[in-house]
C-alpha cells in the first residue's frame, strides 16, 4: 500500500489586464482569467486544479494583486511555481508571487467552521479597489481599456465630502446591481479617498467586502456630485433610502483594479506595494 502524499496548500499573487477576459470566474467559452490560469497550471503540472480567488473581478476589471489559494501533491519552490506557470500564461496575466501556507485538516474553512488554515477568500480581513478616472474635455487613446473618462470638470473636495458619507457600517443597497447574489447588503466601509494627480483622479475604496458593481455605483454618483450635478448630501440621502434606482447608472470597467487584499499578519504574505507614481 503506497503511503498518502501530503497535500500542500499553495498561494498565488496574480496580476492581471482584464481587457482581454471576460471576468475573473471560469465560463464554458473559456476566456476568463480563472481558466486561463488553471490552463497553465495544469501544463505545469499536468494534472487538473481548482482554484479560489479572495474576490471575483467582472469583464474589464484589472487586478494588480489578486490573491489565489490551490492544493496540491506536487512540490515544487516558489520560485519554481512563479517561473513555471507564467511560461504558460498570456502576457496579459501573470503570477508574481508564490507561498506555501498551511490548509485546514478538515476541508474548506467555509465548510466546517476551521480557521487553522489559509483560504483566499474567508481568511480575507478587507479588501482595497482603486477607480482611475482621466478628467479631461478630450479623450486619451492611450487610456483606453486603462482608466474611465469624464469630460466635465470635477470638484474632488466635494466629492470627498459625498465620500465621507459611506464611510462606516451601512446597507449599501443603493450601490448594489440587481444581480448581486450577497446574502447581505451591509458592508464596512473602512476607508474611502479621492484625490486628484493632474488630470487623473483616483478613487481608493477599502472595505472588508464588496457587493457587486458597487464601486462602479458608488464612482457614478460621486462623478454627480463632482460635476454639480448633485450636492454632497445626496450620496447620504440615497444610501438611506437603499434603492438603487436613485443612484447613477453603473460607470465604465474600464479604470477600476483590485489594488490588494488584507490578510492577518501571522500569514506573512509577500505581497507588494503597488508602484504606480498616482497610487
Amino acid at each position: 500500500m503506497r503511503p498518502l502524499r501530503s497535500l500542500h496548500r499553495i498561494v498565488l499573487g496574480i496580476q492581471y489586464d482584464g481587457n482581454s477576459w471576460q471576468g475573473w470566474q471560469t465560463q464554458p467559452h473559456g476566456l476568463t482569467v480563472q481558466d486561463k490560469l488553471e490552463a497553465a497550471l495544469k501544463q505545469f503540472t499536468l494534472v487538473d486544479i481548482d482554484t479560489t480567488c479572495a474576490g471575483r473581478t467582472d469583464s474589464g476589471v484589472h487586478a494588480l494583486e489578486q490573491v489565489v489559494h490551490f492544493d496540491t501533491t506536487i512540490t515544487r519552490d516558489k520560485s519554481s511555481w512563479v517561473r513555471g506557470v507564467n511560461a504558460f500564461l498570456p502576457s496579459s496575466i501573470a503570477v508574481r508571487w508564490a507561498i506555501e501556507l498551511p490548509a485546514d485538516e478538515g476541508g474548506d474553512v467555509a465548510l466546517n467552521g476551521r480557521e487553522d488554515g489559509f483560504h483566499a477568500r474567508f481568511s480575507a480581513t478587507a479588501r482595497t479597489y482603486h477607480y482611475m478616472l482621466y478628467n479631461h474635455p478630450v479623450r486619451s487613446p492611450l487610456l483606453a481599456g486603462k482608466a474611465g473618462w469624464t469630460f466635465r470638470p470635477l470638484d474632488v473636495d466635494l466629492m470627498q465630502q459625498a465620500a465621507n458619507h459611506l464611510v462606516g457600517k451601512h446597507d449599501f443597497s443603493t450601490f448594489r446591481a440587481v444581480e448581486c447574489q450577497a446574502k447581505s447588503p451591509v458592508r464596512t466601509m473602512e476607508s474611502l479617498q479621492v484625490r486628484r494627480h493632474g488630470d487623473m483622479i483616483v478613487f481608493t475604496l477599502k472595505a472588508n467586502a464588496f457587493l457587486h458593481h458597487m464601486v462602479r455605483n458608488i464612482v457614478g454618483s460621486l462623478i454627480f456630485v463632482g460635476n454639480g450635478r448633485q450636492p454632497p448630501e445626496w450620496i447620504a440621502q440615497i444610501l438611506a433610502q437603499q434603492d438603487r434606482s436613485l443612484a447613477a447608472p453603473t460607470f465604465m470597467p474600464d479604470g477600476l483594479y483590485l489594488a490588494k487584499v488584507d490578510y492577518p499578519a501571522r500569514w506573512s504574505l509577500p505581497q507588494e506595494e503597488a508602484a504606480w507614481p498616482w497610487l
